[in-house]
């Protein structure tokens, strides 16, 4: 019964050895993991990539990214604005179409900053940040006539169009990303569906 006894007394000895030496290994990748997560990108810099974009070209199309991201911010806000305060007779057939606009652009706002972390840097995330990168003009709230707010919103997305096509150039071609202006493609193609969509409902209430 000793030699039992000795036998069990020994696996278990064993067995609380392997489990500190487990703690202990655990301990110490958690502790690198911390020192990593402290030291790495506390200061804002980029993530250090290598998939065969250059750090300058990846800078500027981020650069071009949050421009980006910053007018959509905006013609976000100012369809939530009209969405909120639309009035008229025809107030709640445009205060569900823009419940569905204002939503697309939420899509589209999420996809653009995930855009910019996938090549390595940080998207804005203020509105003091966005305003002073946007190209697009705010609107105060206030009652909104419905065939001057649509316009409005045509305007605004007729802008980004723009700016959009001249950017699947400019990011393929000067800055050697293929991902972002393929990228860009999509979200100019968003933004043409919602601007035929808002053309149309001033066409239809216009005809009424």
């Amino acid at each position: 019964m000793r030699l039992k006894s000795d036998f069990f007394e020994k696996i278990n000895t064993f067995i609380m050895a392997a489990q500190e030496v487990k703690t202990k290994g655990a301990a110490k990748i958690n502790q690198k993991v911390i020192s990593k997560s402290k030291n790495g990108n506390a200061n804002g810099k980029a993530d250090s990539l290598n998939t065969g974009i250059s750090k300058e070209n990846s800078k500027k199309a981020a650069e071009i990214l949050n421009q980006l991201l910053a007018d959509e911010f905006l013609l976000y806000t100012k369809t939530l604005n009209f969405h909120w305060n639309i009035e008229g007779s025809n107030f709640h057939s445009l205060h569900v179409f823009l419940d569905q606009q204002y939503n697309q652009l939420q899509t589209i706002i999420d996809s653009v900053a995930e855009r910019i972390r996938n090549i390595g840097h940080f998207a804005k995330g203020s509105m003091k940040e966005f305003m002073e990168i946007a190209s697009l003009s705010e609107q105060p709230g206030g009652a909104a006539v419905s065939e001057d707010m649509i316009g409005q919103l045509v305007d605004d997305h007729d802008a980004i169009i723009r700016k959009t096509r001249g950017l699947i150039y400019d990011l393929d071609e000067e800055f050697d990303d293929a991902g972002s202006s393929d990228f860009i493609t999509g979200i100019m193609k968003e933004h043409e569906k919602m601007a035929w969509m808002l053309r149309a409902t001033v066409a239809r209430k216009s005809s009424e």
